[in-house]
């Protein structure tokens, strides 16, 4: 385990939050996620997506629209001189899932099922790996799976979240902190 992953959160990190994003053209990228992607390629991280998905478990679309709109999010990404290596969805949820979507699951941040599939699947050191991410599960997760660093988007969640993180008003600042420690 000598690979280093740098773990995204999908909406509100990568593409700017509209709530069950499942259409390309609702798709706007956060400013400043190209270039964090491609620093943290350059520095030799490992790019993995990690999103819980309600809006399957609600029923709101598929996961045939999930894979869809994740080929057309690579290919503009692909534009951008960014490859991901891997993107994790978790389309579980507890209490308001439909059918056989109501269920709790290891992937539901805060659980860490897609951060570990991510450390087996491509040899990662989860203590080397870095989080971003918008929400206290994205924190609880990243603490629990041992990650180096976890970062939280400022803007999402209206209270401080528990545990270790640094909070971050933009991707700027997460890309600076990644240049710092090369």
């Amino acid at each position: 385990m000598s690979g280093r992953a740098l773990f995204l959160d999908r909406d509100g990190v990568m593409n700017v939050e509209v709530g069950y994003l499942h259409r390309n053209e609702d798709v706007r990228f956060m400013e400043g996620i190209f270039s964090l992607c491609r620093t943290a390629m350059g520095l030799g991280y490992r790019l993995i997506v990690v999103t819980n998905q309600a809006g399957i478990a609600r029923g709101y679309y598929t996961e045939t629209d999930f894979q869809s709109l994740m080929r057309f999010m690579r290919a503009e990404l692909r534009t951008e001189g960014v490859e991901l290596d891997a993107v994790y969805h978790c389309p579980y949820h507890p209490e308001h899932g439909v059918g056989e979507y109501k269920r709790e699951h290891e992937d539901r941040k805060p659980g860490t099922g897609m951060l570990r599939r991510g450390a087996r699947e491509f040899g990662i050191s989860l203590a080397e790996s870095v989080m971003v991410g918008d929400r206290c599960s994205d924190i609880a997760a990243a603490n629990s799976a041992g990650l180096r660093q976890a970062f939280l988007i400022s803007g999402t969640e209206a209270k401080e979240c528990g545990g270790q993180y640094v909070g971050v008003e933009s991707l700027d600042e997460v890309e600076r902190w990644l240049l710092e420690r090369g």
